[in-house]
C-alpha cells in the first residue's frame, strides 16, 4: 500500500510590494526622500524623463561605470601597443629604409581606435551588468496604470515587500502621506 499524501492548495500570487503614483517631479522627489528617511532601502523610482537630483534623493552611491570604461580604455591601449610592437618588432620584421621596427608615432592611430572601441564595449557591457539587463519581466509591469502612464506623464515609486523595514499598513500610509495620487498593491506571480 502506498502512504497517504497531504493535499496542498496551490500557492497564489504573493505580495511583491506597493506602487505609488505621483503628479509631479517635486512630489516624486519629496516622496522618495520620505521613503529613504523611513529607512526603506528596496525601492525604485520611475519617471518618463531624467529627473535631476533623483539619485541624491534616493541616496544612491556614485556609479562605478566610469572605472569600467577607464579599464576598457587602458586595456585597449595596452593591447594595441603590444600587438603592434609584437607584429613589427618580432613576428614580421621588415626593414624599410632603415626605419625602426617599432615607432610610437606610427602606432597612435590604431592605439586610439582600439582604446575607444574597448572603452565603449566595456561601458556598454558594464551598463547591462549594473542594471541587470535584459529584464524581460518585472512585477510592476502587471499594473495597468504603470504600463499606460510611466512613459508619458506620471511618476511612480515602487517599494518592495522584502525590504527589512517593510510594514504593509505603515508603508501604504507613508506613501499616501507623501502625496501619492494612488497606491496599489503589486503581486508577484
Amino acid at each position: 500500500m502506498s502512504e497517504p499524501r497531504a493535499v496542498t492548495a496551490a500557492a497564489g500570487p504573493r505580495r511583491w510590494g506597493y506602487l505609488a503614483e505621483f503628479d509631479s517631479v517635486d512630489a516624486l522627489l519629496a516622496a522618495v526622500e520620505k521613503v529613504r528617511d523611513a529607512g526603506l532601502v528596496r525601492f525604485d523610482a520611475y519617471a518618463p524623463f531624467p529627473v535631476h537630483g533623483l539619485d541624491e534623493s534616493m541616496g544612491l552611491r556614485t556609479s562605478r561605470l566610469p572605472l569600467v570604461v577607464l579599464g576598457g580604455g587602458i586595456a585597449g591601449a595596452a593591447a594595441a601597443l603590444v600587438m603592434q610592437w609584437w607584429m613589427n618588432a618580432f613576428d614580421y620584421r621588415y626593414i624599410i629604409s632603415g626605419k625602426p621596427f617599432f615607432g610610437l608615432p606610427v602606432a597612435i592611430p590604431i592605439t586610439f581606435e582600439l582604446t575607444i572601441l574597448l572603452a565603449a564595449v566595456g561601458g556598454f557591457l558594464g551598463l547591462w551588468v549594473a542594471n541587470r539587463l535584459p529584464e524581460l519581466y518585472h512585477p510592476v509591469f502587471a499594473s495597468a496604470r504603470f504600463r499606460a502612464r510611466a512613459t508619458t506623464d506620471s511618476f511612480f515609486v515602487a517599494v518592495q515587500a522584502d525590504d527589512p523595514k517593510f510594514d504593509a499598513a505603515g508603508t501604504r500610509l507613508l506613501l499616501e502621506v507623501a502625496g501619492a495620487r494612488q497606491v496599489e498593491e503589486v503581486e508577484d506571480e
